[in-house]
């Protein structure tokens, strides 16, 4: 489909499902490389990181862990800047390398909290896996370690990202046509 309608919006395609699996290979295909024989906990960041958790997850190929947080910073179209912490995690991750999951950083007020909170674990590491980035959003200098695909400031729905709850459910990436 090269568009759809979500509620009361119209959206249009901008990336497809074979784009988004290309990203998360080259990510796991990093990640292999770069952290076998490392103590790995990856933290997905739900709700929207959930695809891209699973999707790559299925592609590590050494002993780790997963576990996830759920924040919220997001309210229709743009973000409430206010973030909470809603689920924490159980998981003991001091001296481990930590790979937050992002389904998206854009201004990056969501993951400059995740860090903040998971720095009082005492991790050996924090890395940054991110499949959307949204350069012209960003705000702060916090280094994103694997980036799948840089996008515009464009609002986007698809592959875990919704718009109101709805549109996660889709395999590919659709940005709005009106607001």
């Amino acid at each position: 489909m090269d568009r759809v309608k979500i509620l009361d919006k119209e959206f249009k395609l901008v990336i497809s499902s074979s784009e988004i699996e290309e990203a998360v290979t080259d990510i796991a295909t990093r990640l292999n490389r770069e952290l076998s024989g490392k103590k790995v906990i990856f933290v997905g960041i739900l709700n929207g990181s959930f695809m891209f958790a699973a999707d790559l997850f299925r592609k590590i190929d050494f002993d780790c862990q997963i576990t996830f947080l759920k924040l919220a910073s997001y309210q229709g179209t743009s973000t409430s800047g206010k973030i909470q912490r809603l689920i924490g995690m159980n998981e003991d991750i001091k001296d481990h390398t930590v790979i937050i999951i992002e389904d998206i950083v854009d201004t990056g007020h969501t993951l400059d909290s995740i860090i903040k909170q998971i720095k009082g674990y005492e991790p050996a590491e924090i890395k940054i896996a991110t499949l959307l980035f949204k350069p012209d959003a960003y705000q702060f200098n916090i280094k994103l370690d694997y980036v799948g695909i840089e996008v515009p400031n464009d609002f986007l729905i698809g592959y875990g990202l919704d718009y109101n709850g709805y549109g996660r459910n889709l395999k590919q990436i659709y940005s709005i046509t009106e607001t």
